[in-house]
């Protein structure tokens, strides 16, 4: 997604096209082709994959091997929201929709996965009905029905003291879904109403306002089937019920995840998929920096992640030419920035927020994150790479260097002299921690002493910085924080953080706890016009409303350095992936 773009819903015919050409590519000869198990294969050279599918091949075979420096929130497809899992999760869990695997802009199309064609709307935006392909099975050879489809969306959305970390747009967009419980506490045993399954190929999503956009919503693994009688709440993840093209052969939790071929997985029903290795292994809480190393000597292909490599590997890399040409650079549609708590004493006031806008050396925090190969300096919410995004600088410094002045001057509009205050950031991420410590750095000359906290990443947001009564009795008041878009649009990118109807008491990812009658309305008119001008033109008011609200301090304009193996084939870096490599048909030369 390099620059600004306008993103069109495609017809199913046009899907179908798009499909076609990924798989005519990826039948083409290459040289992972002939079997050789050689590292030195010529490199296709920097930033290859961000235009072409890499090493493209139809080999059958071998073991692809992942690595991840801590754990993910869960493999559960209804209970995960980190990009990585959304990407991983579509080996085995299948959704309505998903996207296109293809390199930079393409990736970012919706083709029809589970649904045999994109949503028919009605009702203005409010009805979405999914025709299911014929012939889908799980691993066992039982068939998937929309039943599965309509229960799935109801463990992940409304089952939240249970399945807490996925997103609840299903809950804040469907008739009747702010009453609705969730499967686990329905006595009925009929489910939420307002989705119909009229047969087992139909499903039909009745929502309470008009939603343009919905294609997006069911792409997310939300909509990935889960039969009913094999669900047991949290403990699903340990015997997930495969759909996708891989199935579950062990699962070690925190250590390791082996995934096999699914036996009755049939490619008549998936024109995605093409079962390349014969197992797919991923090892958790290795250390980063040994992650690096593996990548470049082949045992690891894949750093599950895809955050790019770490500061130090990234300065070997890119000054060694001939390494240098197997690395991917992009944008991954993704901000780095400091969420500022609006609901904790002294930031309840826009003023002390806004010292802290002032206050930060934004260079400072690109330097340590690894300069610009790593990212641009940020000004607005909304990343370039995304529609709606408009250029603009709120609190302008030279230099972007912070102004102390201007912090001082807001601070003491405060009423404050001094404020003591916590900051927090993920242990598991070198750079997120050296940018904090740089933050901290900024904030104690004009006045206000921060005081580190770190937690690891698979529990950041269940246990810690998205538990907004964590924050309150540990007096956090500014959170590390990276995002990207949940689908490639104003709204995909914004809904989750600042709508006030996002919040929540766990899993919470709208870490300023921004509430805005503003911001909330101009959502809301925004997903309800048909009209992709009007959207993106709310889409830059609500950013520019989020900053002058000072809700939170925009870092950098996340790219990530990607080391590309040469024992890996069919890598593409994906644009609705944060700029990752697309899971989907990775395969390798390695016998």
């Amino acid at each position: 997604m390099e620059g600004n773009s306008t993103i069109m819903r495609r017809s199913s015919l046009a899907a179908v096209a798009a499909i076609g050409s990924v798989s005519l590519l990826l039948a083409g000869c290459s040289k992972a082709d002939d079997g050789n198990d050689d590292s030195n294969t010529k490199s296709a050279g920097a930033d290859a994959a961000t235009k072409k599918v890499v090493n493209a091949s139809t080999k059958k075979g071998g073991t692809v091997t992942y690595a991840m420096s801590d754990v993910p929130d869960s493999f559960d497809p209804g209970n995960t929201y980190y990009a990585y899992m959304y990407n991983f999760s579509r080996l085995y869990a299948r959704p309505l929709m998903t996207f296109n695997p293809a390199p930079g802009e393409e990736g970012n199309k919706l083709v029809p996965d589970l649904a045999a064609e994109p949503g028919k709307s009605s009702d203005g935006g409010k009805t979405w009905t999914y025709k299911l392909r014929s012939g889908l099975e799980y691993q066992d050879g039982s068939k998937i029905t929309s039943k599965d489809v309509k229960y799935a969306v109801e463990r992940s959305n409304f089952a939240r003291d249970v399945l807490s970390l996925g997103p609840n747009y299903f809950q804040q967009f469907m008739e009747g879904g702010d009453k609705y419980k969730g499967p686990y506490k329905d006595k009925s045993d009929k489910g939420l109403a307002s989705i119909e399954t009229p047969d087992d190929n139909t499903i039909v999503f009745h929502l309470n306002r008009a939603f343009q956009e919905f294609d997006y919503l069911v792409a997310t693994p939300q909509t990935a089937p889960v039969p009913k009688a094999k669900d047991d709440g949290i403990d699903y993840v340990k015997h997930i019920v495969s759909s996708g093209s891989y199935q579950f052969q062990s699962y070690q939790e925190g250590k390791q995840v082996v995934l096999v071929r699914n036996k009755n997985f049939d490619p008549k029903t998936d024109p995605l998929r093409k079962q390349y290795p014969d197992k797919i292994v991923v090892n958790l809480k290795v250390n980063q920096s040994t992650i690096d190393k593996d990548l470049q000597s082949g045992d690891t292909l894949i750093d599950l992640q895809g955050k790019g490599v770490e500061a130090q590997t990234q300065a070997q890399l890119v000054g060694d030419p001939k390494k240098k040409a197997n690395t991917d650079n992009t944008y991954g549609g993704r901000l780095v920035y400091a969420a500022i708590n609006t609901k904790l004493k002294p930031f309840t006031n826009v003023e002390c927020r806004k010292a802290v806008e002032y206050a930060v050396d934004k260079v400072s925090v690109q330097t340590v994150e690894g300069g610009d190969i790593r990212g641009d300096i940020a000004t607005t919410v909304l990343p370039p790479d995304i529609t709606g995004y408009e250029k603009a600088d709120t609190y302008a410094t030279s230099g972007n260097k912070g102004d102390v002045a201007k912090a001082k001057d807001a601070l003491k509009a405060c009423g404050e002299k001094k404020i003591s205050t916590t900051i927090t950031a993920r242990s598991d991420r070198q750079e997120e921690v050296d940018a904090a410590t740089a933050i901290i750095a900024s904030l104690k000359k004009v006045g206000i002493d921060a005081s580190l906290k770190q937690y690891p990443s698979g529990k950041y947001f269940t246990d810690y910085a998205g538990v907004p009564k964590f924050n309150q009795k540990n007096k956090v008041g500014i959170m590390m924080m990276q995002w990207g878009a949940d689908w490639p649009s104003g709204y995909g990118f914004l809904q989750q953080i600042v709508n006030s109807k996002a919040i929540g008491q766990s899993g919470n990812t709208a870490l300023s706890e921004l509430e805005d009658k503003q911001v909330d309305k101009w959502l809301d008119e925004a997903i309800a016009s048909p009209d992709e001008a009007t959207r993106n033109k709310l889409y830059a008011q609500i950013d520019k409303r989020v900053m002058e609200q000072a809700a939170l301090v925009p870092l950098t304009y996340f790219k990530v350095l990607l080391y590309r193996s040469p024992y890996a084939t069919n890598l593409v870096s994906t644009a609705a992936f944060s700029g990752q490599y697309d899971y989907l048909n990775i395969g390798t030369t390695k016998k």
